[in-house]
């Protein structure tokens, strides 16, 4: 029997013998590794925090204990070591296991994550509440050195050091966030790991001095009285220790035994505790040790190459934009790049390689990436800020009260719009028509297709405003490239005409209403097919024009009802005292879990199939008249 066939329930772990652990660790790592190669998932952030866990779960008795692991994405080894081994088969997949934390899904997760620097304020509000029902429970949080650029983890700090309440912080230091990690707080890190430079040498220096006859000792002891000056030199920890927050370390991430007693410690003093641990993203799968930034997250590989099973063949959305910025850089050298921890997602790295002194990467901070941009536009340069649409929710105050009130031409590259996958309710992006829409002065446009999308980033680069251009996760759409009329504000693009159904698609939808299109005429059911393209303002015009030729309006959009492009059009048309039939396909609840995205369309009712049943369903086949 395996080590790993004994943890089958939360805490079996500390059935485990103490020589077997080891053994467990390289288990585990092995498990993670065959599992993610088959279904995807984050793989290299998992194979680092294999023995932190490990070390938490021997000094931690769940469900009463809490470990809040920010971001989430970490939580592999956690899930294992909790009793759901089995889940890993169906890991990401629709009804499967998800691939975060999830209060539903086990007693055992404390908190649902899946954003970044959240874990400290969340295990503060923990403790707090522990202490006021008197419970006993220890709570941890688990962060990374790139969930520390976030302005949030400095805000849930200020207020811990304050707070005076026992809870563990384990800073897991990587040095990587997605990307290589910038700015201060890297560098500030780097400088605390030299403790090993300072306890290597405390531990020669007393040892020899120890040796010495008759007076070793008195030197020794006089040393040791000045060692906080010594150790202030080669170990600054004073960031925490100012703050009134304990700190610990760097220890080795990878040792059980040592991690063990430190948290076991750590918890006993009952007070905030920085535990800074030092480990390697990858760990024990050479291919995510040497390209962490690439086997982050996973489609399945091949576990002997490393290499992707499917080899993508065509260019993606994030291509196109990529490609298209450096081109547009080249011929305007006030544009600049920002991301924020995601060069190589949003596909920014191109405009860095080609445009180095013109790109900047400001960790994982959006408010700070967003606000940047506004002094960079004020000062007349034109910034685009190229975020993932879930991840861009996180600065709507900046977008508001920074960039919108004052009117300025920031240019927002709206990555990962609508449905995402496999990585759930906290990564789609079905909220951003609704919030960027509402925003004064802010122009969204959703293209229809890559040469649409092209297009859409010259006019927005032209505009003298706050301008969103969102597109969605995968492969560019190539068809209806020869209908790409001139941009003009606000306005919108009829496609094909009919005379029964207006097919309005939103984005991403445009190739769905496509498709549904191509039903409903080939059973002689005149349809009209129509590009948005504005969401935000919305070309009422060509809503009267529909209104008067058409029976039915049939809006698609991979976004929430509420503050959609179809909400307003309804809207007007009540207004307005149109008598018009309206459909609209949305999403109408408000969380999505995870599945591929054809599989979560079709639960949704938004696949082409649905579409076109319901339409088939609620027009009158034997009137082909307009009323």
């Amino acid at each position: 029997m395996s080590v790993l066939e004994k943890i089958n329930y939360a805490n079996d772990i500390k059935n485990i013998e103490k020589n077997e652990l080891p053994v467990l660790a390289d288990e585990i790592r092995g498990f993670i590794i065959d599992k993610v190669s088959r279904t995807g998932g984050h793989l290299a952030s998992n194979l680092g925090v294999v023995e932190i866990t490990m070390a938490l779960h021997l000094c931690m008795e769940f469900p009463k204990d809490k470990i809040i692991w920010d971001v989430g994405h970490q939580s592999y080894t956690h899930k294992i070591l909790t009793g759901r081994k089995e889940g890993f088969d169906n890991l990401r997949q629709y009804g499967g296991m998800s691939g975060f934390p999830k209060r539903n899904e086990s007693d055992s997760d404390a908190f649902n994550t899946g954003h970044s620097s959240t874990s400290i304020s969340a295990a503060l509000g923990f403790a707090k509440a522990r202490d006021l029902t008197g419970s006993d429970a220890r709570v941890a949080a688990v962060i990374g050195d790139g969930s520390l650029t976030g302005g949030m983890a400095y805000e849930a700090l200020n207020f811990i050091a304050r707070a005076k309440t026992g809870c563990l912080i384990v800073l897991n230091d990587n040095e990587m966030s997605i990307d290589k990690n910038v700015g201060g707080m890297s560098r500030y890190l780097t400088n605390i790991r030299v403790g090993h430079t300072y306890n290597d040498l405390k531990s020669s220096v007393e040892n020899k001095l120890l040796n010495i006859p008759d007076i070793g000792y008195k030197l020794a002891k006089k040393i040791k009285r000045s060692k906080d000056s010594i150790k202030n030199i080669f170990v600054p920890s004073t960031f925490f220790d100012d703050m009134g927050i304990t700190y610990l370390g760097p220890v080795d991430g990878h040792n059980i035994f040592e991690m063990a007693e430190v948290f076991e410690k750590a918890f006993r003093l009952n007070r905030p505790i920085v535990v800074h641990v030092k480990t390697k993203k990858g760990k024990g799968y050479k291919y995510a040790e040497k390209y962490p930034e690439f086997f982050h997250g996973v489609e399945p590989f091949d576990i002997v190459t490393g290499k992707p099973v499917v080899k993508k063949t065509s260019l993606t959305y994030t291509d196109v934009f990529a490609r298209k910025l450096v081109e547009i850089g080249e011929k305007n050298d006030k544009v600049v790049a920002i991301t924020a921890a995601m060069a190589h997602g949003t596909g920014i790295s191109h405009f860095q390689k080609k445009f180095p002194e013109r790109t900047f990467d400001v960790g994982i901070a959006e408010q700070n990436a967003v606000t940047f941009a506004a002094g960079l536009a004020a000062a007349g340069m034109i910034p685009v800020v190229a975020i993932y649409s879930s991840f861009l929710q996180r600065a709507y105050d900046q977008i508001l009260h920074d960039v919108c009130l004052q009117g300025l031409h920031v240019v927002f590259a709206v990555d990962r719009s609508g449905l995402v996958g496999p990585d759930g309710a906290t990564h789609h992006g079905i909220y951003d028509t609704s919030f960027l829409s509402e925003m004064p002065g802010m122009t969204v446009i959703a293209p229809k297709n890559a040469e649409e999308l092209k297009s859409a980033m010259e006019y927005a680069i032209k505009y003298n405003g706050p301008v969103a251009v969102k597109y969605p996760k995968g492969t560019a759409f190539r068809e209806l490239s020869e209908f790409n009329s001139e941009f003009v504000h606000g306005k919108s693009e009829k496609i094909f005409e009919g005379n029964r159904v207006a097919l309005i698609g939103c984005g991403s939808m445009v190739k769905g209403a496509l498709e549904v299109y191509k039903k409903l005429n080939n059973d002689g059911i005149s349809a009209g097919l129509y590009n948005a393209r504005f969401l935000n303002p919305i070309d009422y015009e060509m809503i009267d024009e529909i209104n008067e030729k058409y029976e039915m309006i049939a809006v698609l959009e991979e976004n929430v009802t509420e503050g959609s492009y179809g909400e307003h059009v309804a809207e007007y048309l009540m207004e307005k005292g149109k008598e018009i039939k309206f459909e609209h396909f949305c999403i109408h609840s408000g969380i999505v879990e995870h599945g591929k995205i054809p599989e979560l369309k079709k639960e949704l009712g938004i696949d082409s199939d649905s579409i076109y049943k319901e339409i088939k369903d609620k027009i009158d086949i034997g009137d082909s008249t307009k009323k």
